[in-house]
């Protein structure tokens, strides 16, 4: 008797592993909300031979999360998305071969001269040069090079997403959007891997590839046991991080439009938008997208710069706002200094300014700083806001300004978990959106955008925010 096909899923739990935090969710594709979630931090061991990832931490997390989630709403499917930059090592077991690497150590950097001489340029790649284990392609060199006995463990290279979808199903892969994010080991116009896997002799050892919305498999038996969520249950390969914000844009509206995606990091990525070199010297790169295609992106970590600026003392007020636009009181690049449109630049408060003013004008400057990132990558139509910044309104009505089109927001609070559970949904198309409204006066934010473009780089008339007409 033939089994009939299962229907197709409704609520789909995802994964979703940021550079901060780690968090599970319900999402009813139906509503594209989320009706469940459980979070935590992304913690980083500094014990061991380098700093990693807590790897065993969340998976107990993940197994515990599923189980509890599976018996509140019931799972029909299981999709991943995860931050980039990230690689795990695998024996002939299916164990690590190394702790997972945390991107932000800077050991790779002691090896730069070597890595340098062996990686692809620019435009074999589309990524650019950058410092620590930005580069993944720079952490798997340092590895090889520094840690004994590692490449006779080795058996096989795994995207991030693939790595959880593989634990949960026992088939591991590589995946086109973690590998199109600035990994040096892809080559996104000929979609295939570069010639630096090679270099690293990792020919024949990077898992195979597939797309983000195959099947990785279903749930291994222990797993489903452990859960309570069907052993028949697929799981599906996984996708990066801002790859998933774009994706439900990238099935709805018409092009060309731009999704600016937010956490830790704030992507900007370009869907038939200009054609305009990209300056890698200032954070500029070619991702993938879940299609396949080659996307223009810029970033820089405003969410970190958020957190390690925003005042203590509470939110602004109206007056504060009035005196930051009147004084042009504003915050330079950069205040992380090792990525972004303006990399190597240490930045600096204008001027001595109140906890309320400093509020204020961190959410200036990052909307500055957003559109800055969409002119370089030659953006065009409408931006789309992901994640936490939709909520943040001077940000937006400072974008607005300084873009001069017009800025929709998510109605979803992550766009990550929508667009991984997406990948599940067959064609079902989810970009709702609504249009940002401008409440301050225009020509105040207008003034203020010239202004911090003259603090910038010292004229006006140069440079990177060309008015285009809404819409």
């Amino acid at each position: 008797m033939t089994k009939p096909p299962r229907p197709s899923p409704r609520h789909v739990a995802v994964w979703d592993i940021g550079k901060t935090n780690a968090k599970i969710a319900v999402v009813d594709v139906h509503s594209m909300s989320e009706i469940g979630v459980r979070t935590r931090p992304n913690r980083v061991l500094t014990g061991g031979p380098y700093p990693h990832y807590d790897i065993e931490g969340l998976w107990a997390f993940l197994l515990d999360g599923l189980s509890e989630l599976q018996a509140e709403h019931g799972i029909d499917a299981i999709s991943i998305t995860t931050h980039g930059a990230s690689l795990v090592l695998l024996d002939g077991t299916g164990a690590l071969a190394c702790p997972m690497l945390d991107y932000e150590h800077g050991g790779p950097d002691a090896l730069a001269a070597q890595y340098d001489a062996i990686r692809p340029d620019f435009p074999v790649t589309g990524s650019p040069r950058l410092p620590m284990g930005l580069n993944a392609g720079a952490q798997l060199h340092w590895l090889l090079e520094t840690q004994p006995g590692l490449r006779e463990r080795l058996a096989q290279v795994v995207t991030y997403p693939q790595y959880w979808s593989g634990r949960l199903t026992g088939r591991f892969g590589c995946e086109y959007t973690s590998l199109g994010c600035h990994t040096d080991l892809w080559q996104p116009r000929g979609r295939s891997f570069s010639p630096l896997v090679a270099a690293l002799g990792l020919e024949g050892k990077m898992a195979p590839l597939a797309h983000a919305g195959d099947v990785a498999g279903t749930l291994l038996p222990e797993v489903a046991a452990r859960t309570g969520i069907a052993p028949d249950t697929p799981v599906l390969s996984g996708i990066h991080d801002s790859n998933a914000s774009l994706l439900p844009h990238l099935k709805a509206l018409p092009q060309p439009f731009a999704v600016v995606s937010t956490g830790t990091w704030v992507i900007s990525m370009a869907v038939g938008g200009a054609q305009v070199p990209l300056d890698p010297a200032r954070d500029l790169l070619i991702n993938v997208n879940a299609l396949g295609g080659p996307t223009p992106s810029a970033r820089f970590m405003g969410g970190r710069e958020y957190e390690m600026l925003k005042p203590e003392t509470g939110p602004h007020s109206e007056r504060d706002v009035r005196a930051v636009l009147q004084r042009q009181a504003m915050l330079l690049p950069s205040v992380e200094t090792s990525s972004g449109p303006f990399p190597g630049r240490h930045g600096d408060w204008s001027e001595a300014l109140s906890p309320g003013e400093k509020s204020a004008a961190l959410a200036f400057y990052l909307g500055l700083m957003t559109a800055e990132c969409l002119s370089l990558i030659g953006a065009e139509g409408p931006v789309v806001v992901e994640g936490p910044f939709a909520r943040n309104a001077l940000l937006l009505d400072m974008l607005a300004a300084a873009t001069g089109r017009d800025v929709v927001c998510s109605a979803s609070a992550t766009g990550t978990s929508i667009g991984a559970a997406l990948l599940a949904a067959g064609e079902a198309a989810a970009s709702a959106v609504q249009a940002h409204e401008v409440t301050l006066d225009r020509g105040a934010l207008d003034r203020y955008a010239a202004a911090w473009r003259v603090a910038v780089r010292g004229d006006p008339s140069e440079g990177s925010f060309p008015r285009r007409a809404n819409g």
